[in-house]
């Protein structure tokens, strides 16, 4: 544990009060902050799903993982940023699926020949996350083929998609907590090398809840300062969006992901990765699609651009491949690293907007 980086959180929150010009600086030191604070969201996720189950483990740090990027979401949405919170949508499912899962699979291959997990709750949820695709393909082939009256009603068409994304997500809780949990209490034989001394769980949901609101407030750091910063190194907006904010805000998932990745927990390793990416695209997507209706100068609809459409697309297309047959070894985490290198450096080479 990198505890002695926490002196870092009360410097970033001075730095940005006391030197808000000087952004790279606060940027750098807002990111370096969230690491530890990634950590203990780990750490504590693990003693509730030691509890719990490795589903339910799962699910509270896709909760808590994604959170702050609910919350920075919301806030740009206030300022009316809709191609923004569009960007960090998408780069919130390609990187957990891709560069979480990914490096999860290659840290926990390095250490174990060959690894395994409930295949039917992972194709469950990879089943999610091609609905959640189509979800976002619809708006973009309605504007395609409709003429400028008929695309007067894209803002309809994304409500509706919203209220149904939010059903089909309640419907998946329901099935996966409690009408078949078991599909989802984990397959894989935990290494139990390590003795970790079990925390009450009030002290879990504590330490889970202080470090989400820290990651939140650091998270808020970054945004403001991430984009003056990215101009002065000659980055896209797009880029910085779907890629560098995307990476930051998963920190929290990164550290728990391949932690238990590396003890021979890959239910539990899935479950955050691939969960944290079905939750911001039947949850995070569509709420802030309503919220979008009393808050902002304007309602956000769904309408993606085809850049954005087709990386989801990919990347739920390999994910797909990868997990769908209930073992992984570091081979499948190099694939999935390589496809979002792939896609990285596509947007890396977009010109500055």
């Amino acid at each position: 544990m990198l505890n002695w980086l926490l002196v870092l959180v009360p410097i970033a929150i001075a730095l940005e009060y006391l030197v808000p010009t000087n952004h790279l600086l606060v940027f750098a030191t807002a990111a370096v902050a969230i690491l530890p604070l990634a950590g203990w969201m780990g750490r504590a996720t693990e003693q509730l799903a030691d509890r719990a189950g490795e589903g339910v483990g799962g699910l509270l740090n896709a909760t808590f993982g994604n959170a702050a990027e609910l919350i920075i979401a919301l806030a740009a949405l206030r300022a009316g940023l809709h191609d923004v919170v569009k960007a960090s949508i998408a780069g919130s499912i390609v990187g957990n699926i891709l560069l979480v899962l990914g490096a999860a699979m290659l840290a926990g291959g390095l250490r174990y020949k060959e690894q395994h997990f409930n295949v039917v709750g992972v194709r469950s949820q990879a089943t999610m996350l091609t609905l959640a695709a189509i979800a976002l393909i619809t708006p973009a082939a309605y504007n395609a083929v409709t003429d400028d009256v008929a695309a007067d009603y894209q803002g309809i068409l994304s409500v509706s998609i919203s209220v149904i994304l939010l059903a089909v997500y309640a419907s998946f809780l329901l099935f996966s907590l409690r009408t078949h949990s078991a599909l989802f209490a984990g397959s894989s034989t935990p290494d139990d090398g390590e003795h970790i001394e079990p925390w009450p769980v009030g002290r879990a949901i504590s330490v889970l809840a202080g470090a989400t609101v820290a990651v939140a407030w650091l998270s808020e750091i970054l945004v403001g300062a991430i984009e003056p910063t990215a101009h002065e190194l000659g980055l896209s907006d797009i880029f910085v969006g779907v890629f560098v904010v995307a990476i930051l805000g998963n920190a929290a998932e990164h550290a728990s992901a391949i932690t238990a990745a590396r003890k021979n927990r890959m239910d539990l390793s899935l479950s955050i990765a691939i969960g944290s990416s079905v939750q911001v695209a039947l949850f995070v997507a569509p709420l802030l699609v309503l919220a979008s209706l009393v808050i902002g100068p304007a309602p956000m609809d769904l309408l993606f651009t085809t850049g954005l459409v087709l990386l989801v697309l990919l990347a739920v297309l390999i994910t797909g491949q990868v997990a769908g047959d209930g073992r992984s070894d570091w081979l499948k985490g190099v694939q999935l690293l390589a496809v979002y290198l792939i896609l990285g450096f596509a947007f890396f080479l977009m010109p500055q907007s």
